[in-house]
C-alpha cells in the first residue's frame, strides 16, 4: 500500500472526529483571544486520543500545544477556531437567518480549519505508529488570527523553533497551494487627552482631543501620497469625543492598522503615523498615548515545501462533490452580488492563473489550480506570517464553499457546517498529512526546505510586538 492509500485510510477513520471538531467549534464561535469553550474541547479532544497537552502556553489562555511521540522531525499542523462579530448564521441555510441576531460567526470557516488539521495529526500520527516511524505530531492550537495574533506570541515564545516544517490550510471556494505572501499589518491605538470646555461660552479654554484625531487623519491622508502603493493605511474611530456639539471634547480614540508586503516596510510607515499622532496632539495642546495592540509579519513563502504540497494535492484530488452538493451551491450563488462573481477572474489574474482554468458558471470548483509562485503579496494578512519566519511553512486553500463566496460573511458561515465543508474538510486532511509523509522520507528536501528558509528569512525571527507588550485578552 503506498502513501496516498495509507494516509486517505487513516483520514477516512476519523471523519467523525473532524465532523465532532468542525460542529462543536461552529456552535461556540468564540470572539479570538476568548475561545475558552473551544479551547477547552481541543485540550479534552487530544488528550482522549492519547496526546499530551500543554494548555495557555504564551501567556494565552486559550493557546495549547498538543503532541504525541518524541524526537525529530517534528511535523506541527496548525489549528485556528476564532469567530467573527454579527456573523451568526444558520447552518447550511442559503437565505440570511442568523442564530442570535449580532452574535458571533465563523464567517472566516476556522470551525472547519481547525477541524482538518486535527484530523491529518491524528491521521498522520496512525501513519508513523503503524508504520514504526520515530518522530514528533504537534497540533499548535492558534487563538485569535481574526484579532489577537496568537500565533505571533506563540511565535515569541519559541514554540516554533525546534519544528522541522509546520503546515496548515485555509478554507475557500478554490483548490490550490498558496503560492503568495501576505501582508504585514500593525495594528495600535491613539488615545487624545485634552480639556473640556463650553464650546459657545469660553471654547477658549478648552483643548479638544477630537480635532487632534481630525489633524491626525488629515496628516495621515496626505502621507499616503509618499508611501508605497502596496501599503495600507486603515482607521476607525473608538471614542468621537462623545454626542454634544456644544462641548469641547477631552477624550477621543482611535485605531490604526498599516500595512505593507514586508513587516520592516510596515514598522517604518508605522513611524511615520505615530510622529503625525505626535504633531497632532502638539497642535491642539492635546496629550497623546499610543497603545501597541497587535503586529504580525508577511508570509515567508517556501517553494521547496509548497511543490512538495501541490504534489500531494493532485495525488489526493480535488473534492468529490455530489448533486446535493451542486444543488446546495448554486441556491448560495444566488446571493451572490455581481462584484462577489466578477472578483473570481479578477483574484486568478492576479495570481498570476489564467481565468480560463476555472467555469465562471460552476457552482463549485471541481480543479486543482497550477502551482504559480507569485512573488508579490495577497491582499490579507494572517499571523501564519509569523511562523513562516521560524519554521518552513506551507499551506493550500481546498473549496468548502460555492465558488465566489465572500470571505467574512454570513454565506461563508453558513457553508461552515454543511455536506460541502464535509467533504473539503477530508480532501484537506489528507493532502496536509500526505505532504508531512512525503517530508519525513526525504531528508534531503527536508534540508533543502531549511536552507531556503535561512536564506529568505534573511536571519533569526524578530518578533513585530515589543517585548512589553502582553496578549489583548
Amino acid at each position: 500500500m503506498d502513501k496516498k492509500e495509507m494516509i486517505s485510510g487513516f483520514v477516512d477513520r476519523h471523519l467523525e472526529d473532524i465532523a465532532l471538531v468542525n460542529d462543536t467549534i461552529w456552535e461556540f464561535a468564540e470572539p479570538g483571544m476568548k475561545e475558552y469553550k473551544s479551547a477547552a474541547f481541543y485540550g479534552s479532544f487530544f488528550e482522549e486520543r492519547g496526546f499530551h497537552v500543554d494548555m495557555g502556553v504564551a501567556e494565552v489562555p486559550t493557546a495549547f500545544v498538543a503532541s504525541w511521540g518524541e524526537g525529530h522531525p517534528i511535523i506541527g499542523f496548525l489549528g485556528e477556531y476564532d469567530a467573527l462579530p454579527t456573523l451568526s448564521q444558520e447552518a447550511a441555510c442559503p437565505e440570511k437567518c442568523p442564530v442570535t441576531e449580532g452574535a458571533y460567526g465563523q464567517g472566516c470557516g476556522h470551525n472547519s480549519l481547525g477541524a482538518a488539521a486535527a484530523g491529518a495529526a491524528l491521521a498522520f500520527r496512525d501513519y508513523l505508529r503503524e508504520n514504526g516511524l520515530p518522530g514528533t505530531v504537534r497540533y499548535y492550537g492558534c487563538p485569535g488570527e481574526e484579532y489577537g495574533s496568537g500565533k505571533v506570541f506563540m511565535a515569541r515564545a519559541g514554540l516554533f523553533d525546534d519544528a522541522d516544517i509546520c503546515l496548515t490550510w485555509h478554507p475557500g471556494d478554490m483548490n490550490q497551494v498558496k503560492a503568495t505572501s501576505s501582508l504585514a499589518c500593525i495594528s495600535a491605538f491613539f488615545e487624545f487627552t485634552g480639556v473640556s470646555a463650553h464650546a459657545a461660552a469660553n471654547p477658549h479654554l478648552g483643548r479638544s482631543a477630537l480635532d487632534a484625531c481630525e489633524l491626525m487623519n488629515i496628516g495621515v491622508n496626505y502621507l499616503r501620497e509618499h508611501i508605497i502603493p502596496e501599503a495600507r493605511v486603515h482607521y476607525a474611530y473608538l471614542n468621537a469625543g462623545g454626542i454634544a456639539p456644544n462641548v469641547v471634547h477631552d477624550k477621543a480614540k482611535i485605531h490604526y492598522f498599516v500595512r505593507a508586503p514586508k513587516i520592516r516596510a510596515a514598522q517604518e510607515i508605522f513611524q511615520r503615523v505615530q510622529d503625525i499622532a505626535e504633531g497632532a496632539a502638539k497642535m491642539t495642546g492635546t496629550r497623546m498615548q499610543m497603545h501597541f495592540h497587535e503586529a504580525l509579519s508577511d508570509c515567508c513563502n517556501n517553494r521547496t515545501l509548497e511543490r512538495l504540497m501541490q504534489e500531494a494535492f493532485e495525488e489526493i484530488g480535488a473534492p468529490c462533490f455530489d448533486a446535493e452538493d451542486v444543488a446546495l451551491a448554486e441556491r448560495f450563488r444566488k446571493t451572490f452580488t455581481p462584484g462577489d462573481l466578477a472578483d473570481i477572474p479578477a483574484t486568478l489574474e492576479g495570481m498570476g492563473i489564467d481565468p480560463a482554468c476555472i467555469s465562471m458558471d460552476a457552482p463549485l470548483h471541481t480543479g486543482i489550480l497550477p502551482y504559480t509562485p507569485i512573488e508579490r503579496a495577497m491582499p490579507g494578512s494572517t499571523d501564519v506570517g509569523d511562523v513562516s519566519y521560524c519554521v518552513p511553512t506551507a499551506q493550500c486553500t481546498v473549496a468548502t464553499v460555492a465558488l465566489g463566496t465572500p470571505g467574512h460573511s454570513w454565506q461563508m458561515t453558513a457553508q461552515s457546517r454543511s455536506s460541502i465543508a464535509a467533504r473539503g474538510n477530508a480532501v484537506a486532511a489528507k493532502v496536509m498529512a500526505l505532504t508531512a509523509a512525503k517530508a519525513i522520507a526525504d531528508p534531503e528536501l527536508m534540508r533543502k526546505a531549511k536552507e531556503e528558509l535561512a536564506r529568505t528569512a534573511g536571519g533569526k525571527y524578530e518578533c513585530p510586538i515589543p517585548a512589553d507588550v502582553k496578549p489583548t485578552l
